[in-house]
């Protein structure tokens, strides 16, 4: 789930130039929301902001925040530019290195974590004092990183995972789809009751463990610092031996430890599976792959603690115009702008203020109603899971290491061991 979002363009599936720079960090620092929330200092000047992948089809809304924001505000010229799906992080590096880094840009947390260490990006916490109250707290800490103070993007557009049960299956396999299980332990237990109900036929697991599992059950993935890996736990390796234990009899498929295996969300939509983890949006696009089965399916709520997927605004700490660039990230991060913008795309505004919004809160009755009440208030509580340090190489020698682990070819222990080793020398590296 890294790269759950790839720009709006993925989420619509489920999902500048340099002007004004060159000013110093102490001009930089200073402006910022008053505690009435107006900003500090002249709002006024040129500023520039950069998306990721909204235009041409969001390009409407984009303009109408725009051109409303200048209208609050008339001293100010808003250069917008949008950047194509593919290479964003490689673009924003570019114009980092280059000195053309936007005054207000679109990064997620793991894309913002190069600049927070090259010191470009504006500690929010302390130029807008209203920031943690007035966001959800998840949203925020992810823009909080080991080994740094402060706080570094307004949270933007998020989503988070809900369960997804087959309620013809379960049921045909001896098993109440009102009460589907809350926890690895009812997981377990119920995937041997659909086992021996379909003599083999169905499967209810069919996932392999990743970190986020590991911080489910209270797992320190990395040091405080951020300097070192810290998985190999004794907690950790009895959670993959519970894996190894349910693989050998039989409870996941002889794929799920495979590089090509399909994965859970696509064997649920064939109907050979009877759960998976998707978005809130998960059932509007499977009535269009299997319409037959979306009336069948219900929701829950994720196991433990829901996963958060994050978009934000970061400010460039080199802006000549602090203040209006703040603002700016401010108003398109606003609860009626956000709102806005999730009646276009299935998407969940990141603002506190959002909580009594009917049209997230109230379900209409169906499956995918309440599945998207469920998303939206599990965003409360929903953290980022797996830190923004952990790369995709590391991901990928982390699930071969799992995937031993489970199929019993080595320990638990040398697996984790392995896998933390390695994570540190690509951390170093």
């Amino acid at each position: 789930m890294r790269r759950y979002w790839a720009g709006m363009a993925m989420a619509t599936t489920l999902v500048v130039s340099g002007c004004g720079l060159g000013g110093t960090e102490q001009e930089a620092a200073a402006p910022g929301p008053s505690a009435t929330g107006e900003v500090k200092g002249e709002v006024k000047g040129k500023i520039s902001l950069q998306t990721w992948a909204l235009k041409p089809k969001f390009t409407g809304y984009m303009q109408g925040v725009i051109d409303a924001f200048q209208k609050k505000y008339p001293g100010v010229q808003v250069e917008w530019l949008d950047q194509p799906g593919d290479g964003y992080s490689d673009k924003v590096l570019s114009q980092a290195a280059g000195g053309t880094l936007p005054d207000v840009t679109n990064l997620p947390p793991d894309f913002a974590l190069p600049l927070v260490k090259q010191g470009m990006l504006l500690d929010l916490s302390q130029a807008d004092q209203k920031l943690a109250g007035e966001y959800v707290p998840g949203g925020v800490d992810a823009y909080r990183y080991a080994g740094f103070n402060g706080v570094y993007g307004y949270p933007w557009y998020l989503n988070t995972d809900v369960n997804y049960w087959n309620s013809e299956l379960l049921t045909a396999n001896g098993l109440d789809p009102d009460k589907p299980p809350a926890d690895l332990d009812e997981l377990i237990a119920q995937a041997k009751t659909v086992k021996e109900k379909s003599r083999g036929k169905v499967y209810l697991m069919s996932r392999r463990p990743e970190l986020g599992d590991l911080t489910n059950i209270g797992v320190k993935i990395m040091s405080d610092d951020g300097s070192r890996f810290t998985f190999n736990t004794p907690e950790a390796a009895a959670l993959l031996d519970r894996y190894r234990d349910a693989f050998k009899q039989g409870l996941l498929p002889r794929g799920v430890l495979t590089d090509t295996y399909a994965g859970n969300a696509k064997l649920f939509t064939e109907g050979t599976v009877a759960w998976t983890t998707a978005g809130g949006n998960f059932i509007t696009s499977l009535a269009a792959d299997n319409p037959s089965l979306a009336p069948k399916v219900v929701p829950s709520v994720a196991m433990g603690t829901p996963p958060l997927y994050v978009q934000g605004l970061s400010v460039s700490k080199r802006t000549a115009n602090a203040p209006a660039a703040i603002a700016l990230a401010r108003w398109v991060t606003s609860a009626e702008n956000q709102a806005a913008f999730a009646h276009l795309v299935n998407i969940f505004p990141s603002t506190k203020a959002s909580a009594g919004d009917p049209f997230f809160s109230k379900s209409d009755g169906t499956p995918s109603g309440d599945a998207k009440v469920i998303a939206f208030t599990s965003l409360a509580k929903a953290e980022m899971l797996q830190p923004v340090q952990v790369t995709e190489a590391m991901n990928k020698f982390v699930r071969q290491q799992f995937a031993l682990a489970i199929s019993g070819d080595t320990t638990s222990k040398e697996a984790l061991d392995a896998a933390v080793a390695k994570c540190d020398e690509l951390l170093k590296g």
